[in-house]
């Protein structure tokens, strides 16, 4: 007989029959769900478009949440897969029938109900506040909206909050919007369509700079976690495991400095000031003005409005990075600088090469049809947010009856990218719409600045010009200006330049 058969034998029959169950169930078991993932090798997330959670830039994707979720499934060895829902509905949806591992929806722990989901908190804290045209009275608190209609998205942190206060207030009338996002809000209320409305906090530091008639009167209830959201069918495993994950991103720093990459510039770069433009005029711009004299030249372009764009893209920054991986002095793409022949984007003469070779080869293809100034506003959206989605922008303005040619009707429109309603029924899809419309209103007044304090360069036979001079330069071509002592220059900055939006 063998040892084995001899262990077997001093063993007791009841002893024989426990330890052979508990082979059977061991051996039978489901494996768990983070066992699942790491044998398919794949993790599977759902979430909705919104520059907080989730976007899809020339670069690849991105957002906050991506990010978090991009480096938790490279610490569990798998793939990520990310399915795009149209909204937090269909997100929770897709999670209580446990079609995906989780979902990132922007969603705060409080909001869960118990027994349907678990939920990690992903490091962000968000406050509803309630946020009003400004041209209506400020309310102070809920009590003073009776008689008034509040507009939340469905599904949201808010919905369930200003439910609660309803049983309290019930002249205070809430109406809920299946269709729209944080975006399609905030125009709404910006036009005054909506009155009254209540977003994340988070969502509105984001955007605020684009909606300058939103006002934000006041928080409801206590900060809330965000987090992600598991599907109650999982077992604990993987909620756990992400946990693990995020505490250890905290304590290395990491998770600080994913939320300074996405938040962190919200307060610093909502506005540049006169002076600092004034200040790296003098103290950046003689180092790279050849260049941009140079290159501009070579692709007929008027070197200050190439230089308006590298103060823009960069401030003049030749080894500028943005949270997107875009870099240099004119910020290129990689895919762009590869398409275009760059090699190193750092190096301030070959970004400013690239980024003048581009900008020609945005700008001819915008029809030759549309006259100056607008073709060149239409270039310069272009090599913001690409020609795609300006040509969506134009579609959709020329649907609606206006003129598809004139950038004054398409700026009009760039900005519905970024809402659901609109961009479904794009080619395109997503975009942050209204960014280029900031981007070329920026540059103009750059270029304006600089038109003032430079005498125009050698300008290109008048067949082939194609940038007309700025309203009011036409003088100065023939009348060169006299030197002007530092405080005249200072004191020449026109008045809008007192208050610039982001540099993006």
């Amino acid at each position: 007989m063998s040892r084995f058969g001899s262990a077997i034998a001093g063993v007791p029959a009841r002893a024989l029959i426990l330890l052979g169950v508990a082979f059977l169930i061991t051996g039978c078991s489901q494996p768990t769900t983070l066992q699942e993932i790491r044998e398919e090798g794949v993790l599977h997330v759902i979430t909705r478009l919104a520059p907080s959670i989730y976007i899809e830039e020339e670069d690849g994707p991105t957002g906050y949440d991506y990010e978090l979720a991009k480096l938790f499934a490279k610490e569990l060895g798998v793939n990520l897969n990310v399915r795009v829902a149209s909204d937090n509905t269909e997100i929770l949806s897709v999670l209580k029938k446990n079609y995906a591992h989780f979902g990132m929806a922007g969603l705060a722990s409080q909001t869960a109900l118990p027994g349907q989901y678990h939920t990690v908190p992903t490091g962000i804290t968000a406050q509803s506040v309630l946020i009003y045209n400004r041209d209506v009275e400020r309310p102070q608190s809920l009590a003073d909206l009776a008689g008034k209609v509040v507009h939340v998205v469905a599904d949201s942190n808010h919905e369930q909050r200003l439910g609660l206060a309803l049983s309290d207030l019930p002249d205070l009338e809430q109406q809920v919007h299946p269709g729209l996002d944080a975006s399609g809000v905030l125009s709404r209320v910006e036009s005054g369509e909506f009155r009254y409305a209540i977003i994340s906090s988070n969502v509105l530091e984001m955007n605020q700079v684009f909606y300058p008639m939103v006002k934000e009167a006041f928080a409801i209830g206590e900060p809330m976690k965000l987090a992600w959201f598991f599907p109650a069918a999982q077992d604990q495993t993987l909620a756990n495991a992400a946990r693990r994950f995020l505490k250890k991103l905290r304590d290395k720093g990491t998770l600080a400095q994913i939320s300074e990459r996405f938040y962190g510039h919200l307060d610093r770069l909502n506005y540049v000031g006169a002076r600092t433009f004034m200040h790296h005029v003098e103290s950046r711009l003689p180092k790279y003005e050849p260049l941009f004299r140079e290159y501009a030249s070579k692709y007929n372009i008027d070197w200050r409005l190439l230089a308006a764009i590298g103060y823009q893209e960069s401030h003049w920054r030749p080894n500028a990075v943005s949270p997107t991986g875009v870099r240099g002095l004119m910020m290129l793409t990689r895919n762009t600088a590869s398409h275009i022949g760059i090699n190193n984007r750092l190096d301030a003469e070959e970004s400013i090469q690239g980024g003048a070779k581009y900008f020609r080869m945005v700008h001819e293809k915008i029809p030759e049809r549309i006259p100056e100034p607008d073709r060149s506003w239409f270039a310069l959206a272009s090599y913001n947010v690409g020609f795609g989605h300006l040509e969506d922008a134009r579609r959709l303005a020329e649907t609606a009856g206006k003129d598809p040619d004139r950038w004054m009707d398409v700026k009009e429109f760039l900005p519905l990218l970024a809402q659901k309603e609109w961009y479904t029924k794009t080619r395109f899809g997503y975009a942050r719409g209204t960014e280029p419309v900031i981007y070329v209103q920026n540059i103009r007044r750059y270029y304006d600045v600089l038109a003032r304090l430079h005498e125009p360069g050698t300008q290109p036979p008048a067949k082939k010009q194609q940038f007309v001079q700025i309203e009011g330069q036409g003088k100065s071509n023939t009348q060169p200006k006299k030197p002007q002592p530092e405080p005249e220059l200072r004191a020449a900055l026109p008045p809008e330049l007192g208050v610039i939006p982001p540099t993006l």
